[in-house]
């Protein structure tokens, strides 16, 4: 797959993948946070194509979104005037499209959505980590919030690592909105969501993607740090697609914003 005009299959470097915590709108003015995206795009080879998958596009069968340039999404509201301006006019990502459709079973039919463009939960990252907006991106649908579905369906998108595409499963690492008292984003951060963090960055530092699978009977803080579990279930996508299942994601960012975890990991 040729998915840049300067790119060959020599030139290709196997990525990583991705589990980001992706923020509100007001993430590119937090200077702590916008650096360690940087860094953290800083010190990956450069993607052939990007991948996003949020927990913001829900959508069964899996959907693909749009292959050339459209108008993003902006899905919020009461926010500034300004967040509404902001544009990411990456270039899309065909030959992805067509490679992902390839991976999926016959039983399990892609459906495409060419008007659908970036949603927050894929462009307000990448504004950050890829700014000139010169890489492809394509917006995969989550088609299904159950754990093991979705980690099948990473394993099928392994291959795409190999072809030097990034994977981003972008969610939140909780989303207890419902529950936040104090909107500031330097807000301290409530039980429950502490609570369900550090279960987090202990389970994924064992590796023990089973006991995450079942984080709804497991992890502290249930069901405050996600009442609804769509920012969580992106997660799966990216443990799915590690190329050794038991071992344990690199975990790159942690802390809170607005009281709610940011931790982004890894999977080699």
């Amino acid at each position: 797959m040729t998915t840049s005009a300067e790119a060959t299959p020599s030139d290709l470097t196997a990525l990583p993948a991705l589990y980001l915590s992706h923020g509100a709108p007001p993430l590119v003015e937090d200077r702590l946070w916008t650096a360690q995206l940087a860094e953290l795009a800083h010190d990956l080879p450069r993607p052939s194509a990007i991948l996003v998958v949020s927990a913001h596009w829900e959508s069964a069968p899996l959907m693909l979104g749009a292959t050339e340039t459209v108008p993003l999404v902006y899905d919020f509201g009461g926010f500034a005037p300004h967040y509404y301006q902001v544009r990411y006019p990456a270039p899309g990502a065909p030959e992805l499209a067509a490679r992902v459709a390839a991976l999926m079973p016959d039983s399990e039919p892609v459906s495409r959505q060419p008007t659908r463009g970036l949603d927050h939960g894929a462009y307000v990252p990448l504004t950050v980590m890829y700014p000139d907006a010169d890489i492809p991106v394509l917006q995969m649908s989550l088609p299904t919030l159950d754990p093991g579905r979705l980690l099948e369906l990473g394993a099928r998108l392994r291959p795409l690592r190999d072809e030097g595409v990034l994977i981003i499963g972008s969610g939140f690492a909780t989303h207890g909105l419902p529950f936040l008292r104090d909107f500031r984003t330097d807000a301290p951060a409530p039980g429950w969501s502490r609570e369900f963090d550090a279960w987090l960055a202990e389970t994924l530092a064992r590796g023990a993607v089973d006991e995450l699978a079942d984080f709804r009977n497991r992890a502290p803080g249930m069901p405050y740090a996600h009442p609804t579990i769509e920012h969580f279930a992106p997660l799966f996508i990216t443990l799915g697609s590690a190329a050794d299942p038991e071992a344990a994601p690199e975990q790159l960012i942690d802390g809170f914003w607005m009281g709610l975890a940011k931790r982004t990991f890894a999977v080699a």
